[in-house]
């Protein structure tokens, strides 16, 4: 998976968040967007994964060297953000099922197993509006890491996260994040260690 962005810029009304930003984000390895809060990460993450659009410039996504439709982008890519909420109605059960319905998960892992590799088996019947802030951040981390896709965009996926879960976090990307392009956006190195690439979002100002 490649994702080009060439010259993005986004703006609130005359108030330009980011400008020109140019890059291509491709192969494996991890590439960091860094800076801090409310200077625009999320927002290029969140213009990135097609949740805003981008006030100027082009962004394309190829896959296999082929153009990829932006409206398909979804499809092969998994988001970790603080504002996605899990459906607090459901059970952890139910809330694996209902995102079945529109991703598979890697190939060889079932539901039950994805909710004990992340410390949440003895959860599985209980609603997740009975979690705690950290348990559905692991929730979270497990819908997207195990979604058989090739990108994920992580913004600050260790919200809530308490030094275990954080410790939990490393190992799933260490272990399950694959042959897959991953874009951290972040200001806390334990979210980012891994990233090959560091991207200063003041640099496009």
């Amino acid at each position: 998976m490649t994702i080009s962005l060439n010259q993005v810029g986004k703006r609130y009304n005359h108030d330009w968040i980011f400008r020109r930003f140019t890059h291509t984000l491709s192969g494996t390895g991890g590439f960091a967007i860094l800076g801090p809060n409310g200077s625009g990460k999320s927002t290029l993450l969140q213009i990135i994964s097609g949740h805003h659009h981008h006030s100027e410039g082009q962004i394309e996504y190829f896959f296999n060297d082929q153009l990829l439709p932006q409206d398909q982008f979804f499809r092969n890519c998994a988001i970790v953000a603080p504002y996605l909420e899990v459906v607090e109605e459901l059970t952890l059960e139910e809330c694996f099922g209902f995102h079945l319905q529109f991703k598979s998960f890697l190939p060889g892992f079932k539901p039950r197993e994805i909710a004990g590799i992340v410390g949440l088996d003895g959860a599985w019947q209980k609603q997740v509006r009975h979690f705690s802030s950290g348990m559905k951040q692991r929730a979270r981390l497990a819908l997207a890491i195990f979604s058989d896709v090739r990108a994920l965009l992580l913004d600050e996926p260790c919200t809530n996260l308490d030094a275990a879960g954080i410790a939990l976090y490393q190992q799933l990307i260490a272990e399950y994040g694959g042959n897959r392009l991953i874009i951290v956006s972040s200001n806390d190195p334990a979210e980012y260690s891994f990233c090959k690439e560091q991207i200063r979002i003041s640099d496009y100002k």
